[in-house]
């Protein structure tokens, strides 16, 4: 691409270069930024490839090397900046394709009639063993009710109606599940904890509309929470804490920051398709509300080819940590969002705003979920290069899939 001139380097530098891909799948574009390329570096030749970026000063060369996914159009090249903190910017045409299968969520994984085993995602307890169900149905939408007086030319037929699952069957919500408790027997792996006996973190709300007043299930081994038990006697489940398996399969444990951030993403990516929703607020089980969340886009794929930059080791807390010089570049499909924490009253006046606001969806999790979600969000935006961390006020953050 060309040299870029300045001060002859003070020493070897190149180790510390790292790769941020940023890709729109519908429109083929991408952001790209070549990080910790300081002016003391120059001057350096780049050479972009469709599959490799080169850099080179002096006698010393590096290869970035992009995955196999992912093409560069080098004569698209537009939009080259150095940014001071981030690096060079430059925007390219992108043929990129990604195929991989996502991590499994609970509504993909049940099938009616097959043998299934849920086990607690956190520590991997056997919580339901060898459970079939002969049904698995979707729930309709929360306010399906309120919307009948617009189908309806007569009294809403349907006032009392609630949706209560029999023995053997499972109904879906958009982010939990409901089952009978008669599919639960005596040796299961939880534990149900009735209101007065809640943990401390849920006795501050004085909240009407939380799940205060039901009875809790906890992991009998961790005591992470799982789910409640409704006023009706049915058990809900929530699809972040359980991890649900063929029966013939043995346990496979997926990083809990990774099963966290696709649960999410696929939960926000399914409501904002089937029912245009794109803002949402994340509230917890104790009643308060945790994040403010703005979905911006869902067909993006991020590619990282990390150097040894002390960055490259802000989003290892809740994942297993591999040394930054051996991270292959990879790529992954991720959603990308603005958000705003609402821990300890912030951002009360845009709550209010958006509490009041119909299109805003509430989502709710178990608290300690919530912050570890909220940890997440934060710790993505560390790890972004400081000129992409802010939009219009809102933090930005990648959920990956």
């Amino acid at each position: 691409m060309g040299s870029f001139l300045g001060q002859n380097p003070i020493f070897s530098w190149l180790a510390l270069m790292a790769l941020f891909l940023e890709v729109r799948q519908r429109t083929q574009t991408g952001l790209l930024i070549i990080r910790e390329l300081k002016l003391e570096s120059w001057p350096v030749d780049i050479t972009v490839m469709p599959s490799l970026i080169e850099l080179k000063t002096g006698e010393d060369c590096k290869a970035l090397k992009l995955p196999q996914e992912v093409k560069l159009v080098p004569s698209s090249c537009r939009g080259l900046q150095y940014v001071p903190g981030d690096g060079l910017h430059m925007r390219f045409l992108v043929q990129a394709s990604l195929n991989t299968e996502m991590l499994p969520t609970v509504g993909d994984s049940l099938k009616s009639k097959k043998r299934f085993t849920f086990y607690c995602q956190t520590c991997g307890e056997s919580i339901i063993s060898d459970q079939t169900f002969l049904r698995v149905l979707s729930l309709p939408s929360e306010n399906w009710s309120d919307l009948v007086d617009e189908w309806c030319c007569h009294p809403n037929p349907f006032n009392e109606s609630a949706f209560h699952p029999q023995k053997n069957d499972c109904f879906l919500g958009h982010n939990y599940f409901l089952i009978n408790p008669g599919n639960e027997s005596p040796e299961s792996g939880f534990q149900i904890c009735h209101s007065e006996s809640q943990d401390p973190s849920s006795k501050n709300s004085g909240s009407a509309s939380n799940s205060e007043a039901n009875s809790r299930v906890i992991c009998k081994r961790c005591r992470t929470l799982l789910g409640e038990v409704m006023p009706s006697g049915v058990t809900k489940y929530y699809f972040t804490e359980l991890l649900v398996q063929p029966s013939e399969d043995c346990f496979n444990a997926i990083p809990r920051s990774l099963f966290i951030q696709s649960a999410v993403a696929r939960c926000l990516v399914e409501l904002s398709s089937s029912r245009s929703t794109f803002r949402f607020s994340i509230e917890g089980t104790d009643g308060a509300v945790y994040i403010l969340i703005w979905l911006l886009n869902s067909d993006t794929l991020l590619v990282e080819s990390l150097g040894n930059i002390a960055s490259s080791e802000d989003f290892t807390l809740l994942e297993h940590a591999m040394p930054s010089d051996s991270r292959p570049s990879k790529i992954q499909k991720a959603i990308k969002l603005l958000y705003h924490p609402c821990i300890k009253s912030r951002n009360k006046d845009l709550y209010d705003t958006w509490r009041n606001d119909t299109g805003v969806h509430p989502l709710r999790f178990p608290s300690k979920t919530c912050l570890d979600l909220l940890l997440i969000l934060s710790q993505s935006t560390a790890s972004l290069p400081p000129s992409l961390q802010w939009m219009n006020s809102f933090q930005v953050a990648f959920l990956k899939m």
